[in-house]
């Protein structure tokens, strides 16, 4: 209804407080008392509307990496869009999915706390069955993973956490880790029952098998970057501009601090007697022939190897490779 009354409506008015049908008094009476508004202690709003609606494009933007990701490795287009984004307790969440389910855990570095990430078997089962080549018809009979399953479904996966810091980094610079593969929910103790939670509902459909994915973010682990998450923070490009400046400065300072670098060129072997023994005009043999690589220290570190020459009559060292070490940690 419009707030500017119509003149017809105000000649009603008066008319009807001129009949009696409208008390003036009684109706100030009734305004005179206290609103009362329902407040649920146990479900306690952290997140302001402009967290959330921060907090969907961020993981609308996860939805798109993921289907990009997807996509190849399943040799089809899968449809994965952002349904909704609530703050419940985490009992309300736990007690919300299915008994027998899909859980990735991750470490949320340098953030406080893990994220679960919350999958219908229904969909994992269709994805699978089309990572196989099936035509992932469904439905499946909702059963735990075997060895062969889970072993697939990590490959499936791999790059979540990647996907997760880049759909963050406008934030954070995220380092997700993967922690573990859950199935049962009662056994997950991401945090205190009565504790806020984030929930991301995304929807997913493989083929002809649709279903549900959650991202569960406790929030004592997204409380440090509250204040970034508003709608200024992370639309506005001066904001972008300055921590972009703030790093290429951090860049520029670290691209200027020395470092010792040396080479060493071989080693020998030889027992205590030999050592003392020594004596100038001594020729001690090396291990290696001049045709070895020198291998280059950068700070005690070994890094590079190296051919050892000379540069304008002076020793110098060409770097040859990277050095990486085998499985002993050697050379």
């Amino acid at each position: 209804m419009s707030e500017v009354l119509s003149q017809s409506e105000i000649d009603a008015l008066l008319y009807a407080i001129r009949t009696g049908e409208i008390d003036p008094a009684a109706e100030q009476r009734a305004n005179a008392h206290p609103r009362v508004r329902v407040y649920d202690f146990r479900r306690a709003m952290r997140f302001s509307k402009d967290h959330l609606r921060v907090l969907r494009r961020m993981h609308e933007h996860f939805c798109r990496l993921l289907t990009s990701q997807l996509s190849g490795q399943l040799r089809s287009v899968p449809q994965i869009q952002v349904e909704s984004v609530d703050q419940v307790p985490y009992d309300e969440f736990i007690r919300s999915i299915p008994p027998l389910t899909v859980l990735q855990v991750y470490d949320m570095h340098p953030l406080e706390g893990r994220m679960v990430m919350e999958m219908n078997p229904q969909v994992v089962f269709a994805m699978l069955d089309k990572y196989m080549g099936g035509d992932s018809a469904g439905p499946y009979r909702v059963r735990e993973l075997t060895d062969i399953e889970v072993s697939l479904f990590r490959r499936l996966f791999e790059n979540v956490p990647s996907i997760l810091a880049e759909a963050w980094k406008s934030v954070i610079d995220l380092d997700p880790q993967f922690v573990s593969l859950e199935s049962n929910p009662q056994f997950l103790q991401l945090t205190t029952p009565n504790e806020t939670v984030l929930v991301v509902t995304i929807s997913v459909r493989v083929g002809e098998t649709t279903g549900l994915i959650n991202l569960c973010i406790p929030h004592v682990t997204i409380e440090p970057v509250l204040s970034k998450l508003s709608n200024r923070y992370y639309m506005d490009p001066a904001f972008q501009s300055g921590r972009r400046q703030v790093n290429d400065e951090l860049r520029a300072k670290l691209l200027s601090v020395p470092v010792d670098v040396r080479v060493e060129v071989g080693q020998a072997e030889l027992t205590v007697r030999e050592v003392l023994d020594l004596c100038e005009g001594d020729t001690i043999v090396l291990r290696q022939t001049i045709r070895d690589p020198a291998l280059v220290y950068v700070d005690g570190r070994p890094a590079f190897w190296g051919s050892v020459g000379k540069r304008n009559r002076v020793y110098a060292v060409k770097i040859v490779g990277q050095w990486e070490a085998d499985a002993d940690g050697g050379r």
